[in-house]
């Protein structure tokens, strides 16, 4: 599933500007019913007069159906939301391309450590593989001496030698769990890599487009017109364009984040292995543990599944040796949003 499938777009109160907007609407609320309360003697005052009186309820009337007026409310409302996007964009990045723009140094960075990464556990594989090796290579050795032993009737020599075999062979079960898990996480650290150069790439391509796009959106659909457009029901072509490349930047945060929060915990987990002495900590396990347990990943899609089945599935190997490779790619998963 396309992690654009089950985005829904924010609304005006969910976005920064909303906030600002609480903000202002609590102060215009306060502020009335303050200058309401100031001038209820003199509106008292005036309507003990009939010809005040008169004259206040057609003013009345005259606001309320301004107020209760379908496209009134509707200019109102897109005015309000402008003023708070102005104001809000004094003090907070909120326009889409620039965050979008911020997102592509994230990228560069998260990418390069995160090559760094595969290639520090790529090593730490290597290690569990050869001490494996040497300790079930041990394993043998002190099988083939406690037979000796025995048929020279040693019997203290024979369980020294069959204890130590079997202590490196339940030594070699916990590593081989141990090397799995590296697996599976191996085979993570190098799709996330693949797909966030992908993403990188659809970025800079939606980046570069859509600045040239939007110059062009805005010399020919002022505010004004954008204004009537919403007025008589019509899709503004400029509004549009903002909630998706809004929708773009939602959806890299996500992604960008999720991919910040899985190379902690690959570090983390790294770090709880002490190969030299063949040991490790639980808490590296139970926190990869917890990560495939958890829902559907917006940056590996369905392929989380397939990965993890793979990594527990006995006949399908890694190949240290072999380069991550990027998939060829041709469509650029954000060009929908604007057919």
């Amino acid at each position: 599933m396309n992690s654009l499938d089950s985005m829904k777009p924010k609304s005006f109160w969910e976005k920064p500007e909303g906030t600002t907007g609480k903000l202002f609407m609590a102060a215009i609320i306060g502020g009335g019913g303050y200058l309401l309360y100031k001038i209820l003697p003199y509106v008292t005052v005036l309507l003990e007069n009939t010809l005040y009186t008169i004259f206040l309820l057609a003013g009345l009337a005259v606001v309320l159906y301004i107020l209760f007026d379908p496209k009134f409310r509707t200019l109102v409302w897109y005015l309000y939301k402008s003023i708070m996007r102005f104001i809000t964009g004094l003090f907070v990045q909120i326009d889409p391309i620039g965050i979008l723009e911020s997102y592509i140094d994230s990228l560069r960075g998260n990418l390069s450590k995160m090559d760094r990464q595969i290639q520090s556990l790529r090593g730490q594989m290597r290690k569990l593989k050869d001490l494996m090796t040497q300790n079930e290579r041990t394993m043998n050795d002190s099988l083939a001496l406690a037979n000796k032993a025995k048929q020279k009737g040693s019997q203290a020599q024979m369980i020294l030698k069959t204890r130590k075999a079997g202590r490196l062979q339940e030594s070699n079960m916990k590593l081989g769990d141990l090397y799995k898990k590296m697996e599976i996480l191996y085979r993570v650290l190098t799709k996330m890599f693949e797909n966030s150069g992908i993403l990188l790439e659809d970025i800079e391509d939606q980046v570069q487009v859509k600045k040239i796009e939007r110059e062009a959106i805005r010399n020919s659909h002022s505010a004004m017109k954008s204004a009537l457009n919403i007025i008589s029901g019509d899709k503004d072509k400029r509004l549009m364009f903002d909630q998706a490349m809004e929708a773009i930047a939602d959806d890299v945060s996500r992604k960008v984040g999720e991919m910040e929060r899985f190379m902690e915990l690959s570090a983390n987990f790294m770090e709880s292995i002490d190969l030299q002495n063949g040991v490790y900590e639980e808490k590296g396990l139970e926190m990869l543990d917890q990560w495939e347990k958890e829902g559907i990943s917006f940056l590996l899609g369905d392929q989380k599944q397939v990965l993890i089945a793979e990594g527990n599935n006995p006949n399908k190997y890694i190949d240290l040796d072999a380069p991550v490779n990027r998939p060829p790619h041709n469509t650029n998963q954000y060009n929908k949003l604007f057919d």
